[in-house]
C-alpha cells in the first residue's frame, strides 16, 4: 500500500533533546536548525493490513502517531494456527539537511497482553536503511500469567548506532512484529497481545542522533 493511503505532506520534523552540543570521541552534534521531512514510502504487514494503520502529523509539525487498529497477535482457542504472529513495517522516504546524518537513537513502544500462565510474547523491533546488512534488532519478552499494558524500550549504545550513509538517500524501514507463544498454558484458553500505538513526541520515541558527514 502507498503512502499516501496515510498521508498527504511530511509527517514531522523531529528533533533530539537530550544529545550533547558536540562530543569530539564520536563527533555527534546538536540537530541540524533544518528541520528533517519524513513521508511514508509503504505500510505491509499482516499486522497492520491496508486500512487499518493510520500516520498522523502533529499540529506543530513536531511529532507523529501510528496508530493501529488490528495488530493483533494470539494463540489457543479458536484462534488462527497463523495469528500467533504479525508483523509491520514502515518504509520511511526521509530527507535531512545537507552535510547531515542521523541514527535512532531510542524508541518507544505499547499495547496491552494477556497471557495465561505458563504463555509468553515478545515484541520485536527491527530498524535499518535500504540496501544496508547492517540491522539493529532488538527484542522484549514478557511472560505469563499477564493481564496489563505493556511498554517497551529500545535504546542504543552510541558505539552501535546505524547511521544513514552521507550522500546518498535511503528510505529507513522499521519492522515490528508481535509473537504469542502458548507454551504450558491450556489449549483452550486464549493469550493475545496488541500494538496499540506508536507515539513520536519529543520525549519518548523515535529520538535522532545526529553526526556531520565528512567532507567530499
Amino acid at each position: 500500500m502507498t503512502g499516501g493511503l496515510f498521508l498527504s505532506g511530511a509527517i514531522a520534523a523531529l528533533f533530539a533533546t537530550a544529545l550533547p552540543a558536540h562530543d569530539p570521541s564520536t563527533g555527534i552534534i546538536d540537530p541540524p536548525p533544518d528541520k528533517i521531512v519524513i513521508k511514508v514510502a509503504t505500510v505491509n504487514g499482516s499486522g497492520c493490513p491496508q486500512g487499518t494503520a493510520a500516520v498522523a502529523v502533529s499540529p506543530d509539525n513536531t511529532a507523529f502517531t501510528v496508530t493501529y487498529s488490528d495488530y493483533l497477535a494470539q494463540v489457543g482457542g479458536n484462534s488462527d494456527p497463523t495469528a500467533f504472529r504479525k508483523n509491520c513495517q514502515l518504509n520511511l522516504i526521509v530527507a535531512v539537511p545537507g552535510g547531515f546524518t542521523y541514527a535512532i537513537a531510542s524508541a518507544d513502544y505499547r499495547g496491552f497482553a494477556s497471557l495465561k500462565s505458563g504463555a509468553s510474547s515478545t515484541q520485536k523491533a527491527s530498524y535499518y536503511f535500504q540496501g544496508s546488512s547492517n540491522t539493529a534488532s532488538i527484542t522484549h519478552p514478557f511472560r505469563g500469567p499477564y493481564d496489563d499494558n505493556w511498554q517497551a524500550t529500545d535504546t542504543t549504545e552510541w558505539a552501535q548506532l546505524v547511521w544513514a550513509p552521507c550522500g546518498v538517500q535511503r528510505n529507513f524501514n522499521i519492522n515490528t512484529e508481535l509473537r504469542v507463544n502458548a507454551g504450558t498454558s491450556a489449549p483452550t484458553s486464549t493469550s493475545f497481545m496488541t500494538m496499540d500505538s506508536t507515539d513520536g513526541e519529543l520525549s519518548t520515541i523515535y529520538h535522532l542522533a545526529w553526526k556531520e558527514c565528512p567532507a567530499s
